[in-house]
Order: C-alpha cells, then structure tokens, then sequence
C-alpha cells in the first residue's frame, strides 16, 4: 500500500481512534446509573478506628487541611501546572461536607472518580490510585470522616484555565489515562508482599509523586515507581526502582520500615515531602504494614535511569565551590564529606548528591531541610538555609563541588539549574 490508498487508511485509522475517545469521553460526561440505596451504614468504634488508621495511611489531612484550619476541612489550595485545585471538605457537615453522602457515594468518589452528584473529580485527589482500595476499606474511612467534628466550611471553586476547567476536557482525560480497577493480589506472592502492594499502589497513591507524568499530568507507569519531578514543588521523588537513587533492593527490610517509622535510619533521612509524608502518615503506621511495603519494595524490579552526558565544570567553578564548602559546610559534613556522626550525613557517595538530578540537593542548599519530627527522632538536626545568603553561582559552585569531589561523579550543576529550583 503507498499514496493516497495509504493516506487514507492512516486517516480512517485517526478518525476511529479519535470518535472512540470521544464516545468514551461522552459516556464519562453521561456518567453513570444512580448509586443504588442501600441500608446506611453500622459505625462500629472498631469501624472507625479502622478508618482513623486508614486516613493516616493515606495522609488524607495533609491535602485536606489547610494551615491554621479544621481538621479535614478543605480549603488547601494544590497547585498544578493547569492551575489550582482546592482541596474539598470531608467533614460532615450537611451544607458544605459530606454529611448527605452515603457511603456508596463515597465509594463511587474513591473507585470512579465522581462527586455525589455525579461531576467528574480532577485528578489532584488521586483516585487512580484510590481506585485499587477497597469497598471495605472505604466503608471504614467513611465511617471515620463522618466521626470528625462538622465544620460548616465552603468548598472553593478550583481556580484553573481554560480548558482545563471544563467537565468535556475532564472527560477527555479520563478517556484516555483513567479507568476504575480493582486490586487483585499475586498468587505467586506473599502475604506480606500482596499487602505491601496494596498499600503502596493505592490507599498510600506513591505513584503520585515517584513516577514521570506526561504533557496532559497522567502519570507514565510503563516503569513502576520509577522517579519523576513533582509538579510545582521542583522537588525529585527518586526512582525507588534504582538503588542508585531510592531504590531499597539491598537494604534490610528493618532498616526501610526505621525510616518510614523514624524519618532517619542508618541509611538516610526523609526530607522535603517525604518528610511531610513520614510526620503525617508512616510514622502513625504499624510495623507489620511498614514491613510489607518494605518488602514490596525491595522485590521492585530495578531499573537504572540513563545518566545524562556528564557536563565537566570549569576549573575556577570547582575553586569556588571547595572554598565555599571549607568556609560553610565543612564544620558539619567533614572535610572530606565523610560526616559527623549520627547528625550529620556523609556526602561522599550520598545518592541525593551523586543521583542524575541535582534538584534535591539544590534544594536543600537553597531552601535548608529537615527530617520529620517523629518519636524515634524528636530532636532532628536539619540543615540551614543559604538561598538568601549564597548568590545563584555560588550555589551552583558548591553543588557542583560536592558532586564532583571525594570520588562522587554526579557532574556539574548550572547556575540556570538553580534559577529552576528557586
């Protein structure tokens, strides 16, 4: 087949493809039958102790509290790169919660993606993932939200551009990267393994942050939890398929569950928002469930990210940066980046410093950093800031140095690169 025969197949072939994405993107807008009634729901305290845990493994609080505000009570504005999104009140409270939903409706809200009144959910509440959860388990975080004190707080309208800010484009996008879906386990693997898998692609939605996201913001999960540049924060959640980022292959699987219970363990520190995770939901964790996302994880399949071609800093970049380091970093970090003690880490073959992506440690260069304060850490030492006291280059000198001394080959950082950061 060539000419014109061929230009015509190709073009019948685009025009299927886009009618069944319209077809589906029509019966999205549709929607779908009326939630059935059902008898209302038996909030035993076990019930809601349940779903207490529930919420705490989810870390529903940190998007849906806003700073200074009631507990669960929405507000909290979520940046994205299509505008802001306005996290909704989950208290119950009749006018402005979710005192009228049933918890059927709740359950469309976690498994499909739809409001109670049917309108399709924007993504920033991660019902892909929550999609996995199942109907007991959301029974029982219902059952705790419609515990929580009623705050009688409006929901925000989501501040987003056209077209964004459509139900059509919505629908769109769900044609394409969203279908409901439910867990099942792997009869190959464990217990521990299965419920590991549960947490971690699911109520715990990790794919959210440690995966790439494409032009549209649907995540690329061709590669599972294979690292990817938060939206808005410039924060890099590492590849936790690569050992030579996040990857936990060759850690102990008590050394994994110390970080998640602590913040810090022999291995490393949570900081940026994996700190926020660890203070809002893993610590309040059990270890039994610690254990089996420590054991998900560790069965990852690894996956090295390409490096990319290694840019070779100046001589009087390297300079600058080893004069920096002496003056500002040396006292805590040693004068050949091997640490001191417990408090302060080694940064000869850190994988914050030696990974591909110099955002992270920018980041802390510029912004300071501290783990969570947890119970097994309650007095975590942090790092301090020196965005406001190092210029662009300079940041960009120092970076650079660490990066490139005491056998670390992670390359040179631009002062371009930290521009991005701030």
């Amino acid at each position: 087949m060539s000419g014109r025969p061929l230009l015509k197949a190709l073009a019948a072939a685009v025009g299927v493809a886009i009618s069944a994405v319209v077809v589906i993107a029509w019966l999205n807008v549709r929607g779908e039958a009326p939630v059935a009634e059902q008898p209302a729901l038996q909030a035993t305290p076990q019930l809601v102790e349940r779903g207490a845990y529930l919420a705490r493994a989810g870390n529903c609080a940190a998007c849906h509290t806003q700073r200074g505000g009631a507990p669960l009570a929405g507000g909290k504005g979520i940046d994205t790169p299509f505008g802001i999104v306005y996290a909704s009140n989950l208290t119950p409270d009749a006018a402005t919660g979710i005192g009228t939903w049933s918890s059927a409706e709740f359950w469309r809200a976690m498994h499909h993606g739809r409001s109670k009144d049917g309108r399709l959910l924007y993504p920033a509440f991660p019902y892909p993932d929550y999609t996995l959860v199942t109907r007991e388990d959301s029974d029982a975080l219902y059952a705790y939200l419609r515990s929580v004190p009623a705050v009688q707080q409006p929901n925000r309208a989501h501040d987003l551009r056209f077209p964004y800010n459509t139900q059509a484009s919505l629908a769109v996008w769900r044609a394409l990267f969203f279908s409901p879906e439910r867990f099942e386990p792997e009869k190959t693997k464990s217990a521990d393994w299965n419920r590991g898998a549960y947490l971690v692609r699911g109520l715990g939605h990790c794919q959210a942050c440690h995966a790439p996201r494409n032009a549209f913001g649907a995540t690329k999960s061709d590669l599972e939890l294979s690292g990817g540049l938060i939206p808005m924060q410039n924060w890099y959640a590492p590849s936790l398929a690569s050992p030579a980022e996040a990857g936990v292959q060759d850690w102990p699987v008590q050394d994994t569950v110390q970080l998640l219970k602590a913040g810090k363990s022999a291995r490393g520190a949570a900081m940026g928002p994996m700190a926020e995770v660890v203070f809002g939901s893993t610590q309040h964790m059990s270890d039994a469930d610690l254990g089996a996302i420590a054991t998900f994880l560790r069965d990852l399949p690894r996956h090295e990210p390409a490096k990319p071609e290694r840019v070779q800093a100046p001589a009087e970049m390297l300079v600058l940066g080893e004069r920096l380091y002496k003056d500002r970093c040396a006292q805590c970090h040693g004068d050949n980046g091997e640490g001191g003690g417990t408090a302060y880490p080694a940064l000869k073959g850190h994988r914050t410093v030696t990974m591909a992506s110099s955002a992270n440690l920018v980041r802390v260069i510029v912004s300071g950093g501290f783990p969570p304060t947890t119970a097994g850490n309650p007095r975590p030492y942090g790092m301090p800031p020196f965005g406001q006291s190092l210029t662009e280059n300079e940041i960009a000198a120092v970076a650079t140095y660490v990066r490139s001394a005491w056998g670390n080959d992670g390359g040179a950082v631009r002062a371009l690169d930290v521009q991005k950061v701030r």
